[in-house]
């Protein structure tokens, strides 16, 4: 089932997409070296600073470190000072079923489904438990095909957390999606215009591929060295991602982040 998308009166759609915050249940708790409670809480302070407007929130998975209610509550408590709506979905680092049953007891919706009067915004769970890769099973293609084609007159938001084509980092392209030419095939079907939003890669990415532009954004806390074979961490600050969907159909978007050293990890991590 569908909801309403929030629209602005000059017909645009603005959203805010935030994408691994990797908290835990103890606020203290590190991922190499960050304080990932402290990162996310700078982060927020700095969008309540700022007058860039949105009307709801993308939250692109890995919320959690190690998969406990109480950092799911933490997530939930932390973004309330924003006023809008959250729609989310699960990485590979969170537990998805746990992950449904505390965002909703936090009141934050189960929705996947937004339509407005010229964009419509589909989450899909590319989430395969126990594992760093992602996949669409089935009953996810089929309802992106669904969707795409019940509205062919609605450009399309499609976000995700695994990315669908290698990003230049060799170590991390290996966890990519599985089944990315599945999707693809979903989406060459439909004429539409078509934008995938994604996590997962803890950096900027923005290209096209076969007519469809792929959008990835920095993390909350700890950052990936573009374009690097091995493991690296990257010493720029945490960031987030602000999208304007156009009644056209063209999408602008710009990268915010925390200022650099503000929030250095762990130099000698050779992983995690």
């Amino acid at each position: 089932m569908e909801t309403e998308l929030p629209q602005a009166p000059d017909g645009c759609v603005r959203l805010l997409q935030i994408t691994d915050t990797h908290l835990f249940a103890n606020a203290e708790a590190q991922l190499l070296g960050v304080r990932t409670a402290d990162s996310l809480a700078a982060v927020i302070e700095r969008i309540q600073g700022n007058d860039h407007p949105f009307d709801l929130i993308l939250a692109t998975g890995d919320l959690s470190q190690d998969h406990s209610a109480e950092s799911y509550q933490r997530f939930a408590d932390m973004l309330a000072p924003l006023g809008k709506p959250i729609y989310w979905l699960p990485g590979n680092h969170d537990d998805g079923a746990l992950m449904t049953q505390s965002l909703y007891e936090a009141g934050i919706s189960e929705q996947k489904w937004m339509i407005g009067k010229h964009w419509q915004i589909i989450l899909l769970d590319t989430q395969v438990r126990g594992k760093p890769h992602g996949l669409l099973a089935d009953h996810q293609l089929a309802a992106l095909d669904h969707v795409l084609r019940s509205h062919p007159d609605k450009h399309t938001l499609i976000a995700l957390h695994h990315q669908g084509i290698p990003v230049g980092c060799a170590w991390l392209d290996q966890h990519n999606l599985k089944n990315a030419d599945d999707l693809f095939a979903v989406l060459a079907r439909h004429p539409q215009g078509k934008t995938l939003l994604f996590g997962h890669v803890h950096q900027e990415f923005d290209e096209l591929h076969k007519g469809v532009r792929l959008i990835a954004s920095p993390s909350t806390c700890i950052q990936f060295k573009p374009l690097c074979d091995e493991f690296t961490l990257d010493e720029s600050g945490p960031g987030w991602r602000y999208l304007t969907l156009h009644p056209d159909g063209r999408v602008e978007s710009q990268v915010w982040r925390l200022p650099p050293n503000s929030f250095i990890p762990d130099p000698t991590a050779r992983g995690y």
